[in-house]
């Protein structure tokens, strides 16, 4: 069991906009009312304004973060994006988090790490090693989404199921009386399900000055919601098993479990599954609807806030991105 002594020192949340209802979304994919409720089971989700940025949004979740951590920005020793979307291609968006924080001349380290949904997983995991070896002693972490931008209207249930917003985490070392860990982690990729959910233009491959340019929709979010659901319906036992199985835990210890919101379908795999009690589930699908990267982060910052965990409860992270990718986190609140 590779436990390291890391600590959650401060969440913080931002949603931009106006909540946007189920009803309006029935109106503008000319659906019967009630449709859009009683397929995704979201009731109201944000979007981003004209004058809403990803790292604007990013910006604030983390001034709240280092606020509920009681430290500032130049406490940090590094500044880590965590999103599945970009605010443009270069640089990376934490470039564009430091300069909206007013930090531009810090030379705070800021890089990005993508796993697409499981980005701010795999960038918890990736950088409690650092800090559990003494690479830092605090980071800032913010996942940070513009989802909406990128919906094809015409595939209606999944343009249904997103919302836009920002989360942002303060990481740093646990004191070895503490209570607070990384119990265990693990991710896996199978990337026979890759074109089950992706973007295809915006890289090297559809580009407009290559060889195979890009269509309009290729810049649209695509995705097989049943291949994915089948896909990871057959995976996450035999993953989820091994991952508690490292960290010794059985899922009744868990005081919460907080998955990737994908969608209501997808969370009601993972009770039915995983075992999950309704007590331990911290689903916040229907007032924010699939913040892709922010969802998990803005989970954790909901489950604080409303004091579903204390220090020292046990804590699942848990949920599926593109790719197709698996990913679990143990952590000790």
């Amino acid at each position: 069991m590779n436990m390291r002594k890391v600590k959650i020192y401060g969440t913080g949340k931002y949603m931009p906009g106006r909540p946007v209802s189920d009803l309006e979304m029935d109106d503008r994919l000319g659906v019967a009312r009630g449709w859009t409720r009683k397929v995704t089971d979201v009731a109201s989700r944000h979007y981003a304004g004209e004058d809403d940025s990803a790292s604007a949004m990013g910006a604030k979740a983390a001034q709240a973060a280092l606020q509920a951590a009681n430290l500032k920005f130049t406490d940090m020793d590094c500044l880590v994006g965590a999103s599945g979307t970009k605010e443009q291609a270069l640089p990376c968006s934490a470039a564009f988090i430091q300069r909206a924080m007013g930090m531009e001349q810090s030379g705070v380290p800021a890089f990005d790490i993508d796993s697409t949904c499981l980005s701010f997983l795999a960038a918890l995991d990736a950088v409690s090693c650092m800090i559990a070896v003494g690479r830092y002693r605090y980071v800032l972490i913010v996942s940070s989404e513009i989802a909406s931008v990128g919906l094809d209207w015409s595939h209606k249930e999944s343009a249904a199921l997103f919302g836009d917003g920002a989360a942002a985490v303060v990481v740093g070392p646990a004191e070895d009386v503490e209570p607070s860990a990384i119990v265990a982690a693990s991710m896996r990729t199978y990337s026979a399900g890759a074109c089950f959910s992706e973007i295809r233009a915006g890289g090297t491959k559809r580009h407009p000055n290559g060889f195979r340019p890009a269509d309009a929709d290729d810049y649209l979010f695509r995705m097989d919601g049943p291949a994915i659901y089948r896909m990871a319906s057959r995976l996450l036992p035999d993953f989820t098993k091994e991952l508690l199985q490292a960290s010794r835990t059985g899922m009744a210890d868990f005081k919460a479990v907080i998955p990737h919101q994908g969608s209501a379908m997808a969370v009601r795999l993972m009770r039915k599954k995983l075992g999950i009690a309704e007590r331990q589930l911290v689903y916040i699908t229907p007032d924010h609807g699939n913040t892709i990267a922010a969802s998990l982060p803005m989970g954790l910052h909901e489950a604080i806030r409303t004091k579903r965990i204390a220090r020292g409860d046990r804590v699942l992270l848990i949920g599926t991105a593109a790719g197709l990718t698996l990913g679990g986190l143990v952590l000790d609140y």
